[in-house]
């Protein structure tokens, strides 16, 4: 009997642990190891953080809905990994050996890289639920005296959707309680051009997302980078093309929320030959990380080159309909070497993405996600936002049910009229 690990309960270690124990049944065993108790739909975090959604809407409980399918859970960190041993020890003082692991941890925060940035300091979050809430606790008070708004994405940031996400989510919400005036924004992002997505754009999203911004009211500043936070004041200095500051920044705020830059979480970041510089888990086309053969890793933790160099550093997102596919590729390469053959099963590189604008939305495909592109199609309206609604519902319900089907290709790929995507 073979031990799979599964390393993070997130939107990629919950599909991944019900898809293995589908494929490899009752004669080997599936364990998830999660920090939290709880299973959260990250997605919906923006909407948190305005009072749209709260906690007991967007979690549930990860053991009960293991164990009805015969996965073990361990909630614990872990605090090293020694692949020549293949042990995992807990901050508990357990150990744990696999045959395999899956890594699928999301990325550490590293607010450490801009001074005074994050929710202990000065700068809000929406990466987590507990962000969220804390986010929402001041938006709470910056109703009640109203003041300058700055939301973005720091250096380094590699998902800039929710950044936009939650500047539009905010707008929104202000002009419901029209008191949208009272509110100066301004959008601060490490981007070279708005719509940039760390994609190098997708269609006409640099146009839609600029024409969007003013119809919203909302200033912006590319190409920055975020060097400093007090309290009330953001520094920020504007690169060109070349990488030199053309414009040193003091912006305001009495509310902000900032998308940190990401790194790999410290003990999956400090196995040598696992990671890049920045701790991300390095693969190969089958998901398997070159040096340690039975270890495989998919989601935001895994190492992508940016599509492109940009004057401030930014990061290449790993989007939901992505992360399914990779984890799909590890499920059935593990299954294969078990089997006694080689994997060779890869995942479908492309970007598919539903963004909320609170009362509108735009969605987006890159078929590949890096260009050159067979497909670059970006759209808004007001069905994005109600199929983002319904997908998160439909996905918290699917979790619970213990689906191993690929929940991004059968709705969302419906939602847009597409049947299938072929590369």
């Amino acid at each position: 009997m073979a031990h799979v690990v599964v390393l993070g309960a997130g939107t990629g270690g919950m599909p991944c642990a019900y898809e293995l124990k589908e494929k490899l049944g009752k004669s080997h065993q599936v364990t998830v190891i999660n920090t939290n108790e709880y299973f959260q739909f990250t997605p919906s975090n923006p909407w948190v953080a305005v009072g749209w959604r709260d906690r007991k809407s967007i979690t549930f409980p990860i053991k009960p809905y293991l164990d009805r399918k015969g996965i073990n859970f361990i909630c614990d960190s872990v605090t090293k990994i020694d692949p020549s041993g293949n042990k995992l020890e807990l901050t508990n003082g357990d150990d744990v050996e696999y045959d395999f692991l899956v890594i699928v941890t999301g990325p550490r925060l590293a607010f450490e890289e801009v001074e005074g940035s994050g929710p202990e300091n000065n700068t809000h979050s929406i990466c987590t639920i507990d962000h969220a809430e804390k986010a929402y606790e001041d938006y709470k008070k910056l109703l009640k005296e109203p003041g300058p708004i700055v939301i973005g994405a720091m250096p380094f940031a590699s998902c800039f959707g929710p950044a936009y996400e939650f500047a539009f989510i905010v707008d929104a919400d202000l002009r419901k309680r029209k008191i949208r005036d009272k509110f100066p924004m301004t959008f601060v992002t490490s981007e070279p051009y708005i719509g940039h997505l760390g994609l190098g754009g997708v269609g006409d999203s640099k146009g839609m997302l600029e024409s969007e911004l003013r119809n919203h009211h909302i200033k912006w500043i590319t190409n920055a980078k975020t060097t400093k936070v007090e309290a009330g004041k953001m520094f920020v200095d504007e690169m060109d093309a070349s990488g030199e500051v053309v414009k040193q920044h003091e912006v305001a705020f009495d509310f902000n929320m900032m998308l940190p830059a990401f790194k790999g979480v410290d003990a999956v970041a400090n196995v040598e030959g696992l990671c890049n510089p920045r701790g991300f888990v390095m693969v190969d086309q089958h998901h398997r990380n070159p040096t340690y053969k039975n270890i495989y890793s998919a989601g935001v933790c895994i190492a992508i080159p940016p599509v492109e160099v940009t004057p401030v550093p930014t990061g290449t997102p790993k989007t939901g309909y992505m992360i399914e596919s990779m984890v799909t590729s590890i499920v059935h390469n593990i299954a294969d070497e078990l089997n006694g053959k080689e994997p060779n099963t890869g995942a479908t590189w492309n970007a598919i993405c539903l963004a909320d604008m609170g009362d509108t939305g735009a969605a987006f495909v890159a078929i590949p996600q890096i260009p050159p592109r067979n497909v670059a199609w970006f759209k808004k309206g007001k069905w994005v936002h109600m199929a983002k609604i319904a997908f998160e519902k439909y996905f918290i319900r699917k979790m619970k049910k213990g689906t191993s089907e690929p929940l991004y290709e059968k709705y969302i790929l419906k939602m847009m009229g597409i049947q299938k995507l072929d590369d």
